[in-house]
This record gives C-alpha cells, structure tokens and sequence, in this order.
C-alpha cells in the first residue's frame, strides 16, 4: 500500500497574480521542476492552518494569515497517495526564495496547469477558471 501524505498549500493572490514555487531536482521525476503552492506536510499535532502558517514562515520566511479554504484534491502518484487542502492566504511580509528552484508572480488569466505538479494541476484550473480566489491583495 503506498504512504497517503496529508498536505497544505497557500493560494496567494496579489494584483491578479498567484504565487507558484517551482520545485527543484527530485527523486520523483513527475514533480522535478513543476510548480506547485508553497505548503507541505501536516505534522502530528497540528492543524491544516498551522501546518501552513508554520510551513510558510520556513520555506518563504514570510509571515501570513490564513483567510479560509479553497478547495482539497487527492491526487495518485505512482510512489505515493497525496491530499493537497488549500487555502487562500495573505502575506504580510515578501517572500524570500529558501528552499525552491524559483518563485514567481504568475497572472491568473496564463496559467497552465501542464506547468503544475499534478495534485496541484486541478487548484491551478479553477483559479484560471474563476479569475480570483477573493484574495486580490493590497
């Protein structure tokens, strides 16, 4: 049975833009390079809200608010299970770029999900779809 991973991720809008974190090298080809929303696991103990707040504050030294939930995907990879919970958030300080390849500003009405790890591919979606998550920021 392969390990089923609980994660989070930040959706961050600013200016009509989300930040997407590309990812580096991996030991998991399918994930090398593809953005993704900056996030990671749900450790024992915590809540989904914490989890991000504090994995915000490590990968992007940044502080943030959590503002409500955008939506959940359980994605299949061939190693691993995966349930990405998503939340659109606020940054109150910039992000600095600790530990991904790249981070960008991308405009909503460009995104392309084919640039997307694919638990993250169908959040990318209705974000294109929508045009905004309800945080469009300063």
């Amino acid at each position: 049975m392969k390990p089923h991973l609980q994660v989070v991720g930040a959706v961050v809008v600013q200016n009509g833009c989300v930040l997407a974190a590309r990812r580096g090298e991996s030991r998991y080809a399918y994930v090398a390079h593809k953005y993704e929303f900056a996030g990671g696991k749900i450790e024992a103990g915590e809540t989904p809200e914490q989890a991000l707040l504090r994995e915000l504050a490590e990968e992007l030294r940044a502080d943030a608010r959590v503002l409500g939930a955008y939506c959940t995907v359980t994605h299949e990879y061939p190693d691993f299970r995966i349930t990405l919970h998503t939340y659109r958030c606020e940054l109150f300080s910039p992000a600095v770029c600790t530990e991904h390849e790249q981070l960008s500003w991308l405009p909503l009405a460009a995104l392309d999900a084919g640039e997307w790890a694919p638990a993250d591919a169908p959040v990318v979606e209705r974000l294109r779809r929508e045009g905004t998550c309800g945080n469009t920021g300063k």
